[in-house]
């Protein structure tokens, strides 16, 4: 089954952090000194925010899957689709370990369809990942729409 997910560069972590748990009627189920997350049924979404060095606003959407075949089936449709497609394999990102494909929809924005394949105690392992989180870009998430990680 797949899961919508959105990704919001925020500028305060713990004011949105209130704001959309009081909007979803939950707390996160993943809460870091630079990262939050709702793993929500209704509807059926991964909603995530996210303090660090980014541009504020809406920073990519994408489908998580529940496998590698899934994750495979969605690569393939991107490409189809005239995209250039971004792959990475055994990613540590956001706070988990995953497999991704990416791309930039015709205006620019970007798409990520993973598979998570189990929690990371750190932000990132293919970038700089300063305790604060700020300052420093990871690599892992938000490839441009040349294929380089933002």
């Amino acid at each position: 089954m797949k899961r919508l997910h959105v990704s919001v560069a925020v500028s305060n972590l713990d004011a949105s952090m209130r704001f959309y748990s009081i909007l979803f009627g939950v707390e996160p189920t993943v809460l870091k000194s630079d990262y939050a997350k709702w793993m929500l049924e209704d509807p059926r979404v991964n909603f995530s925010i996210s303090s660090r060095d980014r541009q504020k606003g809406i920073d990519h959407l994408g489908i998580q899957v529940d496998n590698d075949a899934e994750l495979a089936t969605l690569a393939e449709r991107l490409a189809r689709a005239g995209q250039a497609v971004y792959e990475q394999k055994a990613t540590t990102c956001c706070y988990a370990k995953s497999n991704k494909a990416w791309v930039h929809d015709p205006e620019g924005i970007a798409w990520e369809t993973f598979h998570t394949l189990g929690e990371s105690a750190v932000y990132s392992k293919d970038g700089p990942d300063d305790a604060a989180g700020r300052g420093k870009p990871s690599t892992c998430c938000t490839p441009t729409a040349s294929g380089r990680s933002a």
